[in-house]
């Protein structure tokens, strides 16, 4: 069994209000959570109103299936149009 984590600081320059940065960050986090194998927790910065960090956590079986669904979400992430990826690591536990 192979557990990975994601890690990822996020600007989101269009919010100019908690509320905007909460309706972006929970349309993001709904679409992967749905799609893919993942759990997703905002982890930091909770109060800026541009910035986000936050954690994405799946399980399986190979450390191959776990290295897929990290880069997914990643992909994710950098292709989506309203963010800004600052910053990404991840790493196996």
């Amino acid at each position: 069994m192979t557990i990975g984590l994601l890690q990822v600081r996020i600007s989101i320059p269009e919010a100019h209000s908690l509320k905007e940065k909460r309706q972006v960050l929970r349309s993001l986090k709904d679409r992967i959570k749905n799609t893919m194998n993942v759990s997703v927790a905002e982890t930091g910065r909770q109060d800026a109103w541009q910035f986000s960090e936050l954690a994405f956590v799946t399980v399986a079986g190979t450390s191959e299936v776990v290295d897929k669904r990290l880069a997914a979400v990643a992909n994710t992430l950098q292709a989506n149009p309203r963010l800004v990826v600052l910053d990404l690591s991840t790493q196996h536990l």
